[in-house]
């Protein structure tokens, strides 16, 4: 019978099975991990290299913040000039960009109703004669008992009217630019001069020769300079850097090198939709030629920050992607710390760190020689 070979297949299966299997190894743990982000030298290596080990020191820096922002025109400097009864205009000389000084004479209109107003006025006035002088004799009559008291008050009541009817004429008058201190039965005219409100220039000329205009219409508008504003824009985070009284420097996308002194007049406390808000600068010189409303302009404030920690620029490195400094944990032993950096002064880099660095003996001279010896060790 061949039953041994099935046999002796069984024993050795039952025997493969109840067998304990040898474990694999444990793994070793390796410091493979602390060795990417830590490296020690012993006091000659130090000392060849040239490391300086010290504390980061605390002090302030200034920084400069960089805003944009247009050329602004406060509405009290803005003035759009029309006239209170229409009319045709008759001649004009303005064009946009011309100098105009308050009183000169912007543009001559013409209608009929010019002449019938001075018509109404010397009528006005004529009669005021007419009813002070029956007024007065109805007061002597009156007093005398020679008239009624109702006649007397009838005669009064006209003389008063009368000089409201006049006095109101007067004031149209004027709100035209006519005198009527000047005005007689021998100089009507059927045109009036619109002069100037302010000196400044012509920004708009909205209207031609011969155009009828009505009193609503904008005819012509008018911008004072000398209080030109610089209008920046600020983002919420550094609103509260700002402050009345700060200089800025402002200057032109075409020519950055000319520069424009200012001051900041206002901070506004409201933010747009965009979470910024408007500062207001005035000019300490304005450039008539060059400078234009609504013109677009760049600017430099300093701002000054509270204290910091900072390090010399030597102390940081970059690796990866990131920043770092070196932290002594012991002595010639070093860890590699992330920061992140803030302001970069004079040679004095802030660190921005969530781990406090304040008292720590940090590398502050040939931190790349060190960061150069953990790499080369970590490939090893």
């Amino acid at each position: 019978m061949k039953i041994q070979p099935i046999v002796f297949l069984f024993v050795l299966a039952l025997a493969a099975c109840g067998a304990p299997q040898a474990e694999p190894a444990a793994e070793t743990p390796t410091d493979s991990a602390a060795s990417e982000v830590a490296v020690s030298l012993d006091p000659q290596q130090l000392q060849n290299a040239g490391i300086l080990i010290g504390k980061p020191d605390l002090k302030p820096l200034s920084a400069t913040l960089q805003l944009n922002g247009t050329i602004d025109v406060p509405p009290q400097n803005m003035v759009s000039v029309s006239f209170p009864l229409g009319g045709y205009l008759k001649s004009s000389k303005l064009l946009p960009g011309m100098r105009v000084r308050r009183g000169d004479v912007l543009a001559v209109l013409e209608d009929a109703q010019f002449i019938q107003l001075q018509q109404d006025y010397l009528l006005a006035k004529s009669r005021l004669t007419l009813v002070e002088s029956e007024y007065q004799r109805q007061q002597g009559l009156n007093a005398d008992k020679a008239s009624s008291d109702k006649v007397f008050q009838q005669a009064k009541n006209d003389w008063e009217t009368q000089k409201i009817s006049l006095r109101a004429l007067e004031e149209k008058l004027r709100l035209i630019g006519l005198n009527p201190a000047d005005l007689s039965d021998s100089n009507l005219s059927r045109s009036v001069n619109l002069r100037a409100p302010i000196d400044g220039f012509v920004s708009k000329v909205n209207v031609n020769i011969g155009k009828y205009t009505a009193p609503t219409d904008v005819l012509f508008e008018l911008v004072n300079p000398e209080d030109i504003h610089l209008a920046l824009t600020v983002f919420e985070k550094d609103v509260s850097k700002l402050a009345i009284g700060q200089k800025v420097v402002a200057y032109t996308s075409d020519n950055p090198a000319k520069k424009y002194p200012a001051e900041i007049l206002l901070v506004s406390k409201n933010l747009d939709e965009n979470r910024t808000a408007e500062v207001h600068c005035h000019f300490e010189r304005y450039d008539h030629g060059s400078l234009i409303p609504g013109m677009f302009m760049n600017a430099e404030v300093a701002v000054q920050t509270e204290k910091a920690l900072v390090v010399p620029e030597a102390a940081v490195v970059r690796w990866q992607n990131q920043n770092y400094v070196f932290v002594e944990e012991r002595a010639g032993s070093f860890r590699l710390t992330k920061v992140e950096l803030g302001i970069n002064q004079n040679g004095q880099q802030q660190i921005l760190s969530a781990e406090d660095l304040s008292g720590k003996n940090l590398v502050l001279q040939q931190a790349y020689t060190l960061l150069m010896k953990m790499k080369n060790s970590a490939e090893e």
